[in-house]
């Protein structure tokens, strides 16, 4: 599944709500029919009992990675693995009373017909109750989460502007993939890609090409024109798309003086890999008096690794014997947890994602944190926000209000696609966990993309090093491009996968 926010009007899809529309620029929204029908509530039989009967079987033996077992698929009919749908969603969706009774047969695919399966409620800021609900082919979820492989070419994309004259930059790049040895760097301009005018082209094949290439489904070597600082000429770039490893953390530093008592780290994705360099930033940050953790860009992914993150920032004082997360699932208590298996614990111990188990965590023993936060700070990053105030430890937060999200998911394969669905809220050790709209900044900073993360003038990290030496906030600012103030959307939106934009819970 290729990743998406615009059509030719404007937003449509960007919190990912179907995984049916899913391209960067689209021609019309998507949509199914309704009315009760074949496979409405009173489906009687559980999940468990209709689950791997494929249209489209996988060879026998196929492992499943993330157990070590066969899948066991046998065969079936789309009829079928859409019965399985809906009866997943009736046994385990958190908001199961509230999903409107449609009709199986007007959605073509399971995946059609999951999408359309969610609450319609708002929020009291009228948006989507659940802005979360997509699936994933289960070979890509398998390679990103465990290894955090994707297509692409190594670079983070970001919208300041989602029509024409669109304006899409570079947030950030990974190390050691073609879009940095390219050398294109953060505040980057796409101009163009393969001979269409990223700008300004609305024709359908334009369109295509946009998606076809930013979103590449295959592997193949395009041209970029870039424009690298504003006023400065274009540049013409070739890049080979193909798997691309993220690295979850980055620009790892003690700031020079006079702040060389303050920490930075830039934490991207709660991916497995994540677990040992985290461990080895935290090493490498010990001493500091205070922790600027840069969440900005860090949708989640596994709530046990921002356990161990949260538990390595304040270490044992105050989280020992203290709830990092307590979930509640629907009152059918659908994975028939006991109360203890819901609560994630502040982990003092490695959990052996990348590396031994049970190995004792180092911590810096703070007692409060200043974390950079945006619209692309969600889920299990939002978590580790709301755990440390759970505690008492002192979290202001510098930058824009996050997505909103204290929702999660168990994420399960049927038939080769693995489904997505809000099926627990979390909550802290005071059993806070209302933030569905997100939590506000201590103090607003718009994003600058007229500096390097990590640089002490780039305007979040400077203001959290102003808030912490004054404890006043700055002037409200202007999102910054190359030194340019920039008008448009007030946070900029971040092209990513649905996967990471999540609270993956592992039970205890």
């Amino acid at each position: 599944m290729r990743a998406g926010i615009l059509d030719l009007t404007g937003v449509v899809g960007y919190r990912w709500a179907s995984a049916a529309c899913v391209l960067l620029f689209m021609l019309a929204g998507c949509g199914g029919g309704g009315g009760g029908g074949s496979a409405a509530r009173s489906l009687s039989p559980p999940s468990s009992a209709l689950a791997g009967f494929c249209a489209s079987p996988r060879p026998a033996g196929t492992v499943d990675p993330f157990t070590g077992l066969p899948y066991g698929d046998r065969a079936g009919s789309l009829d079928d693995e859409k019965s399985w749908v809906r009866s997943w969603i009736d046994d385990t969706y958190l908001w199961y009373t509230e999903v409107p009774d449609l009709d199986a047969d007007s959605y073509p695919t399971p995946v059609e017909y999951f999408d359309v399966l969610k609450t319609p409620a708002t929020t009291p800021s009228g948006k989507p109750k659940d802005q979360f609900h997509f699936t994933l082919d289960t070979a890509d979820w398998a390679a990103q989460s465990q290894s955090g492989v994707e297509l692409g070419y190594g670079f983070q994309l970001a919208l300041l502007a989602v029509t024409p004259p669109r304006k899409v930059i570079v947030a950030f790049t990974d190390p050691g993939t073609p879009a940095a040895t390219a050398g294109i760097a953060r505040g980057a301009e796409i101009l163009a890609v393969d001979g269409v005018d990223l700008v300004n082209d609305s024709t359908d094949t334009g369109i295509e090409t946009l998606n076809n290439v930013l979103f590449p489904a295959a592997a193949g070597t395009h041209t970029f024109v870039i424009r690298d600082t504003p006023g400065s000429g274009s540049r013409s770039v070739t890049l080979t798309s193909g798997p691309i490893t993220r690295i979850p953390v980055q620009n790892v530093q003690k700031l020079a003086a006079p702040n060389h008592a303050v920490g930075y780290l830039l934490f991207n994705d709660h991916i497995a890999t994540s677990e040992q360099l985290l461990i080895q930033a935290i090493n490498q940050l010990a001493g500091v008096t205070d922790l600027v953790l840069d969440l900005r860009y860090n949708g989640g992914g596994y709530l046990d690794i921002a356990s161990e993150l949260a538990f390595m920032i304040a270490g044992p004082g105050p989280t020992s014997g203290k709830v990092f997360e307590r979930i509640t699932f629907n009152d059918k208590n659908p994975f028939g947890l006991t109360p203890a298996q819901t609560i994630t614990p502040f982990h003092s111990v490695s959990q052996g994602f990348s590396g031994p188990p049970n190995q004792a965590l180092p911590n810096l023993g703070l007692a409060r944190v200043f974390v950079l936060t945006g619209a692309g700070t969600c889920s299990a990053s939002e978590a580790i926000i709301n755990a440390l105030r759970g505690v008492d430890v002192q979290v202001n937060l510098i930058g824009a209000t996050s997505c909103g999200k204290p929702y999660g998911f168990l994420p399960q394969d049927n038939c080769g696609t693995t489904y997505f669905a809000i099926q627990f809220q979390g909550v802290n050790d005071k059993g806070f966990g209302d933030y569905a709209d997100g939590f506000a900044p201590t103090c607003a900073v718009a994003d600058d993309f007229s500096h390097a993360l990590g640089d002490p003038a780039e305007e979040r990290l400077a203001g959290a090093l102003s808030y912490r030496a004054t404890g006043t906030c700055p002037p409200a600012s202007a999102m910054v491009l190359r030194g340019i103030a920039v008008s448009g959307p007030a946070e900029p939106q971040l092209t990513r996968q649905p996967v990471r934009e999540n609270r993956i819970y592992r039970p205890q």
